[in-house]
């Protein structure tokens, strides 16, 4: 089959992260936004939102040639408005080609080739002359910054410029100055130590080792591939320059900072330890103090997202303490997540996390209760969720949760000893405040009564 030429303008599908492919369409990225470094990326525009992207080729699949595939594979209803919109867009499309079209122009460095098996045989994309853009879409800060699609064991060194947001909070994220690093990070020479393998630890340190980071990991079982195994907690602690955790819940948290040959015990001047579990405010409040009271430093750095997301390295990361420890762990954060916020104080980040999931198991239970009472008064629980996702709740975190619902797929995304555990700490924060929060604990009765028959 002879080679198929794509141009700016083209229809492609998009697959970032965990969602499903989307139908996005070839555009000129403004003029202040490089290309990242390699030749075979495309800048996207996704339907049904207001998300743009670098997106590598292999990312990509000419839209008409994979249509009825794609169509077939995802039924959410966002998904079916995204290819409403793509249709609605061709039907106008013919005739005169619109103004915007006249526009694009693919710029020189945009030669690549795509490879694929099969009867589809070899795209190419030729470069044309460049022009400088005409017109740059107003709602363009919303690009999506994180790259789902990780070297492997190798890395491309390249420079990664940053910059600061701060807003009247005092709360800041780490947001990628231009693009020209999307292709990859560049590791800090520090030494990276990581305590705790479960499902989400393991994520986190196989994204590490992609990106070029030497990590020393315990976990008192088997050693992560491609890391070195520390044989004590206080080991990993004073051999390394900046150690991680990950850990299920305060009491465990607090067992390795204290315990034999525990954590403290490797704390010296200088020594630095990140705690990203999801505690309470007095507990990492505690174990800053101790590690401190060593010469040590301390961030707490409480991740959000499921297993999925911690192998994709989509993790959201809000953290609070030490401000240089933060910007020290800037190329892992980068590695194991798509942002990271800085919250100022200890404490602030795990009230901030304790909020987030408090809100995101309260939404559930509310949404379960729906999906079943419209089951038992004889409503159709898929029109449900298309009339939800009509509304003002439409969300990929809604469709997606709901499909798997009414598909039948259980295996958890969060386990529901960690969401019953984090609401209790967040019943457990409004009560120290005398803040009532009555919808989170009506929530916390459902888990607490659903683990009761697990």
């Amino acid at each position: 089959m002879a080679p198929v030429r794509l141009r700016l303008g083209d229809l492609v599908w998009g697959k970032l992260g965990p969602y499903p492919p989307w139908p996005a369409k070839i555009i000129n990225p403004p003029e202040e936004l490089k290309k990242p470094r390699g030749k075979k990326w495309y800048f996207v525009k996704f339907f049904g939102m207001e998300d743009h992207a670098w997106m590598k080729v292999g990312q990509l699949k000419p839209y008409h040639a994979y249509k009825e595939e794609m169509i077939k594979n995802n039924k959410g209803k966002l998904f079916q408005q995204a290819v409403d919109d793509v249709e609605e867009f061709l039907e106008t499309k013919q005739g005169s080609p619109s103004q915007d079209e006249k526009d694009f122009a693919i710029p020189e460095s945009a030669t690549m080739k795509w490879m694929t098996p099969g009867p589809k045989a070899t795209f190419e994309w030729q470069p044309t002359a460049s022009e400088p853009l005409k017109e740059t879409d107003p709602h363009f800060h919303q690009f999506l910054l994180s790259q789902t699609e990780k070297p492997a064991i190798y890395y491309q060194a390249i420079t990664k410029k940053l910059k600061i947001c701060e807003d009247e909070t005092e709360s800041t994220s780490i947001q990628a100055a231009d693009s020209t690093v999307v292709n990859g990070i560049a590791p800090t020479d520090k030494k990276i130590g990581f305590l705790g393998l479960g499902l989400m630890g393991s994520g986190m340190v196989s994204n590490l080792l992609k990106m070029g980071h030497t990590v020393t990991v315990w976990n008192g079982t088997a050693e992560k591939e491609g890391s070195r195994l520390g044989r004590t907690p206080a080991e990993v602690i004073s051999t390394c320059d900046i150690t991680f955790a990950y850990l299920p819940d305060p009491k465990t948290a607090k067992d390795l900072v204290l315990g034999p040959s525990g954590v403290l015990q490797g704390i010296r001047p200088g020594k630095c330890y990140v705690d990203l579990s999801t505690e309470d405010a007095d507990t990492v409040t505690e174990l800053a103090q101790l590690i401190v009271s060593r010469g040590g430093r301390f961030l707490e750095a409480p991740v959000s997202g499921n297993q999925q997301q911690s192998n994709d390295g989509m993790l959201m990361i809000l953290a609070a303490g030490d401000r240089g420890l933060y910007e020290d762990c800037s190329s892992c954060f980068q590695a194991i997540g798509k942002t990271s916020f800085f919250l100022g104080e200890v404490g602030n980040a795990t009230k901030m996390m304790l909020i987030v999931n408090m809100v995101q198991g309260s939404f559930m239970a509310t949404i379960t209760e729906g999906l079943t009472l419209a089951q038992g008064t004889g409503q159709s629980q898929q029109t449900l969720l298309d009339i939800l996702n009509q509304g003002q709740l439409a969300s990929v975190f809604l469709d997606q949760k709901c499909q798997n619902i009414l598909q039948g797929n259980l295996k958890p995304d969060f386990y529901l000893k960690h969401i019953q555990k984090d609401l209790r700490l967040a019943i457990a924060l409004g009560s120290a405040v005398n803040h009532p929060t009555p919808m989170a604990a009506a929530a916390n009765e459902v888990y607490k009564r659903a683990k009761a028959l697990d």
